[in-house]
């Protein structure tokens, strides 16, 4: 890994047609009216030799993908999805059950989501996934790599979802991940950086930008505590 340059931008999809107040997590959601404006703000954050692109599936991610590099046909991996919230999706965070709601708001990382997942379970597939492009750019920028681009190396591209790119950022960073939505604040369009110092993983906020109403992905009574 010694001398290992190269960079892994990390996109945070743009604004979900959904409702606030909503759950959701792998809803495959399309995206507001403001997607081609909200995506050449994106593009402004980006250098213009990406190699490669590693996306959700998801159409929220994957038409963002698909908008910002059209000479790249993204790489879809279902590990890099939005947490799985079961039972819970499209319903309204206010109406679902108290005694399903309290016990995972008192520990997500652990429980897990009435027939979906707990935060450590995507934390273990997003780290997978993580590990498996980290080493396919590693492979190619010593020449003996067989996939996206063998023998060349190059800056590549991730996008996907908030919860997503907590997990990397609480990996990169060792957060524990019940601090990670204080530590990472990341909101719609989101662009971050990381590249390596003396193998040492770093990271760098290139957009970040505050909405003007801010999401909900819990209770509303849990905002008022």
């Amino acid at each position: 890994m010694n001398g290992f340059m190269d960079n892994i931008f990390l996109i945070r999809h743009t604004t979900p047609a959904v409702a606030k107040g909503i759950c959701y997590g792998q809803t495959d959601l399309d995206v507001t009216e403001s997607f081609a404006e909200e995506a050449e703000v994106i593009r402004e954050h980006l250098p213009s030799d990406i190699v490669a692109v590693y996306s959700s599936p998801l159409q929220r991610c994957r038409r963002l993908a698909r908008h910002l590099f059209p000479d790249l046909s993204p790489i879809l991996l279902n590990q890099l999805m939005e947490v799985h919230c079961g039972e819970w999706e499209m319903r309204g965070w206010d109406e679902l059950p108290k005694e399903e709601v309290d016990p995972w708001m008192a520990d997500f990382v652990q429980v897990r989501i009435p027939g979906g997942e707990s935060y450590l379970d995507l934390h273990q597939r997003v780290t997978e996934c993580w590990e498996m492009i980290r080493a396919t750019m590693i492979a190619n920028a010593g020449g003996s790599g067989t996939g996206y681009a063998a023998n060349a190396g190059g800056d590549v591209a991730i996008v996907a979802h908030g919860g997503v790119i907590r997990s990397i950022l609480s990996g990169i960073t060792d957060t524990q991940l019940i601090d990670s939505f204080k530590v990472f604040s990341l909101h719609y369009g989101c662009v971050i950086r990381v590249f390596w110092q003396e193998d040492v993983a770093q990271y760098e906020v290139l957009y970040n930008q505050v909405p003007v109403e801010k999401e909900q992905h819990k209770p509303s009574a849990f905002y008022r505590k």
